[in-house]
């Protein structure tokens, strides 16, 4: 069994910071792609930061030069640096990860269970 459990969300005014963390846990033999996803009300859920093993990243237009995506791979761990937030970044943020359980499966996508990031104007 695998799980991803995020924290770090909450409350905050427009122009602060925030940072989200997210560890995996269970049977995890290696992890791919680690990425942080949002879901604001009314709205489909988008991608906000995606970071490979290797350490490739890329960003969603807006969040660009505002979050930062790292991730420690030893610990199976991602964490989104959050900066100048804007009532806008207010949704659902969520941790996503590609796992492999052992060397013989296939690589499938795991989901947190959200945590929630609220941005007052």
């Amino acid at each position: 069994q695998v799980q991803l459990v995020e924290s770090g969300g909450g409350l905050v005014q427009a122009g602060g910071s925030l940072r989200l963390s997210c560890a995996a846990s269970g049977s995890i033999f290696s992890i791919n792609a680690m990425a942080w996803y949002r879901q604001a009300p009314g709205k489909q859920r988008e991608l906000v930061a995606r970071m490979t093993r290797g350490g490739s990243t890329n960003y969603e237009d807006s969040v660009k030069g505002r979050f930062t995506i790292s991730r420690d791979n030893a610990k199976n761990t991602v964490n989104l640096q959050m900066n100048s937030l804007k009532p806008e970044d207010t949704g659902v943020y969520y941790c996503v990860a590609d796992i492999r359980r052992d060397w013989y499966s296939s690589q499938k996508t795991y989901w947190g269970q959200g945590t929630q990031v609220t941005v007052s104007s």
